[in-house]
């Protein structure tokens, strides 16, 4: 035995599981009259949120509900919301946020699967829930929440959210979990092929990517954050412990609505947001006196592809400043970022944004990041040009998918997380993810970036939105399909588009079929290539 472990013991003194529960007890104890929380006429401090919080966990807890059971919640971004990650683990139960646009028969799939003995639900979704409730055998206990910003709208249960708060102690002596293992919160994939898959997120995990957000973002004691994520994807990607550890104001959104979301950011003094790129555009979009109302440094981090580069010029002429971060559910949210180099200010825009496309570097509470062969796993060429799989691991990866041990043993095969994103590794460690393995278009045996055909397309002037599928081809196996959507009172020819994207591209890149329509999207505005790829292969064989 080594010197240094002799007699020394882990012990309750000097070892404690990692949670982020501590971070709000914590926060309530240093800054009680802190402001916390803003919703409408709504406007809680730390002091009053905690005891909420702890209210939540007694009630539930003499309602039956212990460690390892699951609490579901169907919420908007609503402080019943950020009070459920809080309140469902002080009493060692897991939280399942579910995505407010699934249909009934989707949620009553989650709420089987993940065996939930409650459900918070919102009076917005009644008829989803009482469709779904009604297609379980044994359906958990629902509680009604009633928020003002919706209006009146049918109860989906008997039983108020508020009324239940009553019934418990506002000083609840809640404990950290035993070991930091222990589940925190379930989440469900999109589900794009088959069921959806549960991901399971433990406490350590939850504790470690909440402190990667404030390690890698900067955002200080006391930001003002606005929800324009959903806090339902990814735990609303750790931040509704990140802001509470940092003492901040969580402003509670709704729905994205840009004109709210411009209100807020003026009235509130919002410095810090995050969301798919969808919402920079919808800002950009605006008319000029609408924007006029950013009169204040914000910070934005958004995930998935980057924005373009004529949207990041307008959205830094805003006073919005993008951070390109990158993660999945199976890594609760970004673990990632294109970390940023004083020199790169310097560079014309069209250089900026290039940097700015790549997904960059390990947050430092995630291990190790590599591109790889998906097969061999031996780590590609650092050129920026040899295309293999983005593979992952560390403390910051899920536990792995709930009751499916096939899928978590397929994903971890040979000691990496398995992201099914192709990407590239520049010579400076920076990964760019080019494709998804399933989006990848293969082209008389030519690979073609989908991403890199969706950048030409938002450079043109009339272009709002686009994505890029593979459309089967009888000569070349598979050949570019673009769907369009175009910015208000622009008109313009497939031909146009098509000699535009010649003027940018390799020929052989050039879409041969493109489309204008709205664009298909999930709630967290992620656009469903599945269903474009479904509207593609239709069109082939028509």
């Amino acid at each position: 035995m080594s010197i240094f472990q002799e007699g020394l013991p882990a012990t309750a003194v000097n070892h404690t599981a990692l949670s982020p529960l501590t971070f709000m007890e914590r926060t309530a104890s240093v800054y009680p009259d802190y402001p916390a929380v803003v919703h409408g006429a709504v406007r809680r401090n730390w002091a009053e949120t905690y005891t909420r919080c702890r209210r939540l966990a007694s009630a539930l807890k003499n309602r039956g509900i212990g460690k390892g059971d699951t609490v579901a919640a169907l919420l908007p971004n609503i402080p019943e919301m950020l009070e459920a990650h809080f309140g469902v683990p002080m009493i060692g139960a897991v939280l399942n946020t579910l995505n407010v646009r699934l249909d009934a028969e989707a949620i009553a799939f989650m709420l089987q699967h993940g065996e939930a003995k409650v459900l918070i639900a919102d009076r917005e979704f009644h008829d989803i829930v009482h469709s779904a409730i009604g297609m379980l055998d044994h359906p958990p206990l629902v509680i009604d929440v009633n928020d003002p910003e919706y209006g009146e709208g049918q109860p989906t249960s008997e039983l108020d959210y508020e009324a239940f708060l009553a019934e418990g102690d506002p000083e609840f002596a809640w404990q950290l979990p035993d070991d930091e293992w222990d589940a925190i919160s379930l989440n469900y994939t999109s589900g794009t092929t088959g069921n959806p898959k549960g991901v399971v997120y433990h406490h350590r995990g939850a504790f470690l990517n909440a402190m990667g957000n404030q390690m890698t973002w900067n955002m200080g004691q006391h930001p003002v954050y606005l929800w324009t994520l959903p806090m339902f994807h990814c735990n609303g990607w750790c931040y509704p412990w990140t802001v509470t550890a940092m003492a901040g104001v969580h402003v509670c959104l709704r729905r994205v609505d840009p004109q709210k979301i411009l209100n807020l950011i003026h009235d509130e003094q919002v410095t810090h947001m995050c969301g798919a790129p969808i919402v920079l555009n919808a800002l950009v979009n605006m008319p000029p006196e609408a924007k006029a109302a950013i009169d204040h440094p914000v910070h934005a981090m958004v995930a998935g592809a980057a924005p373009p580069a004529k949207v990041i010029g307008a959205v830094e002429a805003m006073g919005i400043k993008v951070a390109h971060v990158y993660g999945l559910t199976e890594t609760y949210g970004p673990v990632t970022i294109c970390a940023w180099h004083g020199e790169w200010d310097e560079l014309p825009l069209e250089e900026r944004a290039e940097i700015k496309s790549r997904q960059g570097v390990r947050y430092p509470t995630l291990e190790g990041v590599m591109v790889a062969d998906p097969k061999t796993l031996q780590p590609v060429p650092k050129d920026g040009q040899t295309i293999g799989e983005i593979f992952m691991r560390g403390n910051t990866v899920m536990k792995g998918y709930l009751k499916n041990p096939t899928a978590t043993a397929e994903a971890f095969e040979g000691g990496w997380f398995h992201t099914g994103d192709l990407g590239v590794w520049h010579e400076d460690g920076y990964v760019q993810i080019k494709d998804r393995l399933k989006d990848i278009i293969i082209s008389g045996g030519e690979n073609i970036s989908t991403i890199e055909v969706e950048g030409v397309l938002y450079r043109h002037p009339a272009v709002l939105e686009a994505a890029v599928v593979a459309k089967p081809d009888d000569k070349w196996g598979e050949t570019p399909c673009a769907f369009i959507t175009l910015k208000a009172g622009q008109r313009v020819s497939e031909q146009d588009i098509m000699r535009f994207c010649r003027e940018h591209l390799a020929g052989f890149k050039v879409p041969k079929d493109v489309v204008f329509l709205e664009l298909p999207k999930t709630s967290t505005g992620k656009i469903q290539k599945y269903v474009l790829r479904e509207w593609a292969s239709q069109r082939q064989a028509s």
